[in-house]
């Protein structure tokens, strides 16, 4: 996944909003994705949070760093 991208790797769609439950993007966002400028990317991504507040849905977690766990 680029460092771009929003996916946290929690695929639902939301059957209410149409959105992803993981990242708030739609069916037709996801699949769009890898044609859009980073520019694009950029400004959708920054719409995620208020779009996924206004749907009801948590706010995205951010998916831990690959490296070592610590505890």
């Amino acid at each position: 996944m680029s460092n771009e991208s929003p996916c946290i790797a929690v695929c639902i769609i939301d059957p209410e909003s149409r959105l992803c439950r993981g990242c708030g993007r739609t069916l037709a966002e996801i699949a769009r994705w890898g044609q859009m400028t980073s520019g694009e990317r950029r400004a959708l991504i920054a719409t995620l949070p208020a779009r996924m507040a206004q749907a009801g849905l948590p706010p995205p977690v951010p998916r831990a760093s690959d490296g070592p766990e610590t505890r």
